[in-house]
């Protein structure tokens, strides 16, 4: 008699299969933890949601969000930021390549400084004038006053730029044909402003400040501190608004009237 036959045993799960899965499980795990720990702001969803049905059309079912004008106008200061600081690069390379080609790196040397408005460039008289002189007689001074022309040119029209002139405490000198520091700085700023418009700068934009001995940065105790007083300075403000205009004038009318 013969024996039966075993029937075929049914085929097992491969090992590689088992480990797939156990990955996957791993994974779905990691993952839930990330989900739960994470904060959802509800209100970013919903915008991003309907900004993807509105501009694709994929998403069946859903309502249309346009982005909040809150959100807007929190996002407009980052791309000014972003061109002030790109254009503040851009004035800074062009120092750092004047410092080298003016003083090899010894002396006063030309600086960019930010400002509650905007920001300054600081040049010192001893790189543009002789002692009790406004006219500008160093070269490399003037090429640096062509390349900030060229970028002032290219920034926004509310940018507006004011020479500023500066001394010592010091008298101008028997010699200089100016009276005073007044007059010195004064003319020491025109001198600036007048090469930048020169160079192509929009003078509706450009204006110039003589501030004489009145505003000094060091003392003016020792010959150092009598140098860095001796100073150009180019400030680049932004224009005021109209709202700002009218609530200046606005306060100068309540002082002015008769109480």
């Amino acid at each position: 008699m013969g024996k039966n036959k075993c029937p075929d045993c049914e085929e097992c799960l491969p090992a590689w299969l088992a480990a797939f899965g156990d990955l996957m499980s791993l994974l779905l795990c990691f993952f839930v933890l990330l989900l739960s720990m994470s904060t959802m702001d509800a209100k970013k969803i919903s915008e991003a949601i309907g900004s993807l049905s509105g501009a694709m059309s994929v998403l069946e079912g859903s309502t249309q969000t346009e982005v909040s004008m809150e959100r807007r106008m929190n996002a407009t200061p980052i791309e000014a930021q972003s061109e002030t600081a790109e254009t503040v690069n851009r004035i800074t390379q062009a120092t750092i390549d004047a410092n080298e080609m003016m003083e090899k790196g010894h002396g006063p040397t030309i600086s960019v400084e930010e400002a509650v408005e905007g920001f300054i460039i600081e040049l010192p008289s001893s790189l543009l004038f002789k002692p009790g002189s406004a006219v500008i007689e160093n070269d490399d001074a003037l090429l640096f006053l062509k390349r900030i022309a060229l970028i002032i040119g290219e920034m926004p029209n509310d940018i507006e730029v004011n020479v500023q002139g500066h001394t010592d405490n010091i008298g101008s000198g028997k010699t200089s044909p100016f009276k005073d520091n007044w007059e010195l700085s004064s003319a020491r700023a025109i001198s600036v402003l007048q090469e930048l418009l020169l160079d192509g700068v929009d003078p509706t934009r450009i204006s110039a400040t003589g501030c004489g001995e009145y505003r000094p940065v060091a003392t003016n105790a020792t010959e150092s501190g009598r140098e860095k007083n001796r100073r150009v300075e180019l400030h680049f403000i932004g224009k005021k608004s109209e709202d700002e205009a009218k609530v200046k004038q606005s306060v100068l009318d309540k002082v002015a009237a008769p109480q």
